[in-house]
């Protein structure tokens, strides 16, 4: 019998996610991860672990707690407000997947008897080519893959999505089957360390933020926005714009300088976009020979663009077929239908 152990993070898709592999015949150990959460956030771990205490309790299953508050600090906090500082959009839930669950998570539970680890990702391992692959949840709407890029074929060998083949709608059903008691508990939005608190907030702890000038593309100050790392590109809130009342409409944030703690913007959004991005550290997952054709997510639940790959190693160039918006910091990803051949960090 293989030992699964299994992130239960205290929500509904990890714990119905102990509950199938329980039910396949695995041993199942449930583990919570504590992470990092500054002080001044309303604590909402021990809320958290007391849920996934439950689960376990109900499924009959050993439970157990590893800290990586620190690492968690140090490879996933400490970076993203260096990126925010300089002016760039990262992807924090990128770092947490490959540095966390899928890095310090795994070696610890393979330390201690794990054969494979689990998660409530909704994302499938498939195989391509003979070897392990990540395809795209069933779910559309749910579909996690985005975040999961940097994992290797080794990773994957180790790895199972139990609710990658469900949706939503029937996790939700399977968790009143098996009546666990965060059955109803809501979603989590947004970065799991910050619980209600906002970005604006979390980074002013951080990072120096004051009032600045936005300015329209022909350089006119027609605005104030809250401080330059707030923002980025094809966002078109949280910034007051001061114009006629026969001039008003929807403006885009199309550039930053956090330097300058200046803002431009635009009201047509495609001024914001770009026909060619360069990746750095990028990770491919199997074989890959370019250039290639294929589909690529810039952000979660986005559209997928059809582009173009060329590059070496750990560099790339992404010639995308129509304008598109891709901030500096976050995560592209790239498909073969629902097959991701890997990703990297967006640099212009």
């Amino acid at each position: 019998m293989e030992t699964v152990f299994v992130g239960l993070s205290g929500g509904v898709d990890s714990a119905v996610s102990a509950a199938l592999l329980k039910k396949r015949g695995y041993d199942v150990i449930g583990c919570f991860i504590k992470i990092w959460q500054p002080e001044f956030v309303e604590c909402t771990w021990r809320d958290d672990r007391l849920d996934a205490m439950r689960v376990a309790a109900v499924l009959g299953i050993p439970f157990c707690e590893v800290d990586l508050s620190a690492e968690y600090k140090r490879e996933v906090v400490e970076p993203m407000i260096a990126d925010y500082a300089r002016g760039v959009t990262p992807n924090p839930d990128v770092r947490c997947n490959r540095a966390i669950k899928f890095g310090h998570f795994a070696k610890w539970a393979r330390e201690n008897g794990a054969d494979m680890v689990a998660t409530g990702h909704y994302a499938r391992v498939g195989e391509h080519g003979g070897t392990p692959a990540i395809l795209r949840g069933v779910d559309t709407n749910k579909d996690q893959s985005y975040f999961l890029y940097e994992l290797s074929e080794g990773d994957l060998s180790h790895t199972l999505f139990p609710t990658g083949d469900l949706t939503k709608r029937e996790v939700r059903a399977l968790a009143t089957k098996f009546d666990l008691p965060n059955a109803d508990k809501p979603d989590s939005q947004g970065i799991c360390f910050l619980g209600d608190v906002s970005m604006e907030r979390f980074l002013s702890r951080f990072i120096p933020l004051a009032k600045g000038p936005v300015f329209n593309t022909a350089g006119e100050n027609i605005g104030e926005h809250a401080g330059a790392a707030l923002y980025t590109a094809g966002q078109r809130h949280g910034f007051t714009v001061h114009t006629p009342e026969e001039a008003r409409g929807v403006y885009y944030v199309v550039a930053t300088d956090t330097r300058k703690n200046s803002v431009t913007v635009s009201q047509n959004r495609l001024d914001a976009a770009c026909k060619e991005v360069t990746l750095e550290r990028v990770h491919w997952i199997g074989d890959t020979i370019l250039p290639l054709e294929a589909a690529a997510q810039t952000r979660y639940r986005e559209t997928p663009a059809k582009v173009r790959v060329e590059g070496r190693g750990t560099e790339a160039r992404i010639l995308f077929e129509e304008p598109h918006i891709a901030s500096t910091g976050q995560s592209l990803v790239l498909y073969e239908n629902d097959r991701v051949l890997g990703g990297g960090t967006i640099s212009r």
